[in-house]
């Protein structure tokens, strides 16, 4: 132990470079997993903030709320009264001259959802005239009391509140009374919703309806499967590309000892204490580089700008950093191979 410190001390520019390269892949690394999990969240948040664990749509609608269509017996055919129907739909959000994309939810005031809602300004809607919207779009110009009009439909509706947590696949939400849905999807009547969605797992045997669980929702988003596996390879050759580096400088390290190794050897030190020396200024090395990295991370997130998702998981952070040294030490078994089949009379000799 006090060798590997002694020796990083000594030779601060050499090891100091290694940390340096280590430490801009873990940061990387961090960077990408908060953005992962950021566009996860813009995706998934406001299914998880309603707390559902099923839903039930149209089979035709292929696991998409947005497009799926319920009519009343389709609503009677399930029968389960603790279900809440929810009613979906993209569109255009106007306000003033600016048009924003946004996704409006349609939901009964008395709904077990409604109550999920956290407000960061102003009130729920008591009116069907009157809406809460994402609090994303108050980045965007959208003013407590000001007018808007969603979709196709012509009627004019009033911002009484903004929700936290409020997206659907990407697009900020616009929650208001579900009798404004069909004239803003610009549907019959004759339709009443787009799914039912339970705090419990719902179940059907009828016909052209679907259940589906959380897990199945998000992934049937459009997008939101591909983008997260994308993620979870780049993160994934990064760090592999984290072993092969630490592979590398060690290896490189270890030649440029060798003969300091052998005279060692030679002297009597036993291969075991040199190999954990080799061991230690791994773990220091990537202990070093890994916090540092997690505080740039964690700077970055508090100037970075509020349009771009980033979602900083402690845990999962905390789980990355230890497998990056876990890699580390990975690397560091050729080099400790090399140490143990040092021959001081070859070396020395040679």
């Amino acid at each position: 132990m006090f060798l590997a410190l002694h020796e990083i001390k000594k030779e601060k520019l050499r090891y100091g470079l290694v940390i340096a390269v280590i430490m801009m892949i873990a940061y990387l690394i961090f960077i990408l997993s908060s953005l992962a999990l950021g566009l996860a969240n813009e995706n998934t948040a406001a299914v998880n903030s309603w707390q559902s664990q099923s839903v039930v749509m149209s089979k035709d609608a292929n696991g998409d709320l947005s497009q799926s269509l319920l009519t009343q017996a389709d609503v009677n055919k399930v029968g389960d009264k603790q279900a809440d129907l929810l009613a979906l739909t993209p569109g255009i959000l106007k306000h003033g001259s600016t048009r924003d994309s946004a996704m409006f939810v349609g939901v009964d005031q008395t709904a077990q959802v409604s109550k999920t809602i956290k407000l960061s300004q102003g009130r729920l809607w008591q009116k069907p005239t009157e809406v809460v919207v994402s609090s994303k779009l108050a980045d965007q110009g959208v003013r407590l009391g000001q007018q808007i009009t969603v979709g196709l439909s012509q009627q004019k509706l009033t911002v009484v509140g903004f929700a936290k947590n409020a997206e659907y696949n990407m697009a900020p939400i616009v929650y208001g009374d579900r009798s404004q849905w069909s004239a803003i999807k610009g549907v019959t009547n004759s339709f009443v919703g787009s799914g039912l969605v339970s705090q419990k797992q719902l179940k059907t045997q009828q016909s052209g309806l679907q259940v589906y669980s959380k897990a199945a929702l998000f992934d049937k988003m459009p997008g939101y499967s591909a983008q997260n596996k994308t993620f979870v390879f780049m993160i994934a050759f990064l760090i592999i590309i984290s072993i092969v580096i630490v592979a590398i400088f060690l290896y490189i390290l270890t030649v440029q000892k060798m003969e300091n190794f052998a005279v060692l050897r030679a002297q009597g030190i036993p291969s075991s204490y040199l190999i954990l020396n080799t061991l230690v200024q791994t773990i220091v090395m990537m202990v070093v580089a890994v916090v540092i990295s997690m505080a740039l991370a964690l700077g970055t997130s508090a100037i970075i700008p509020a349009a771009v998702p980033m979602y900083f998981d402690f845990t999962l952070i905390g789980l990355t950093g230890l497998a990056l040294v876990v890699m580390g030490m990975i690397g560091a078994i050729i080099p400790m191979r090399i140490i143990a089949k040092i021959d001081p009379v070859t070396v020395i000799g040679g």
